[in-house]
């Protein structure tokens, strides 16, 4: 898959979080720990940003929330869980298409390394 500067730069965040605490904490530590490592790199983004669904053209608050959107231009979705599957796969891929956005990464922070922990999806 084509690789972006942003999207590099977003993991190089990642990396640099996992580095420096390791695995075995909760999702929302990382979160927190990749927002300040972003903030540091001047990278823009929202966070727990709502995320409505559209259904027969009412727009629904179903209580779901997109982790952290990157400059209006990627997705991220964070896990600190096992092992990622195919539902983890499908609902990174779900926000993407309600969001209108055409590239995801699933970040999975509980792994050894974190690159064997890193999906990207493209619209």
């Amino acid at each position: 898959m084509e690789k972006d500067k942003l999207t590099e730069k977003i993991i190089g965040c990642a990396i640099e979080v996992h580095r420096t605490l390791g695995p075995g904490l909760m999702e929302s530590t990382y979160e927190n720990c990749l927002i300040h490592e972003l903030s540091l790199n001047n990278i823009s983004f929202q966070k727990q940003l709502p995320m409505p669904v559209n259904y027969k053209g009412t727009n629904l608050d179903c209580g779901y929330r997109i982790d952290l959107l990157i400059e209006n231009e990627v997705i991220i979705e964070l896990k600190s869980i096992k092992k990622l599957t195919s539902i983890d796969d499908a609902q990174i891929l779900t926000y993407m298409k309600l969001a209108q956005i055409k590239t995801g990464l699933l970040i999975n922070f509980n792994v050894n390394r974190l690159v064997i922990g890193i999906k990207r999806f493209k619209l």
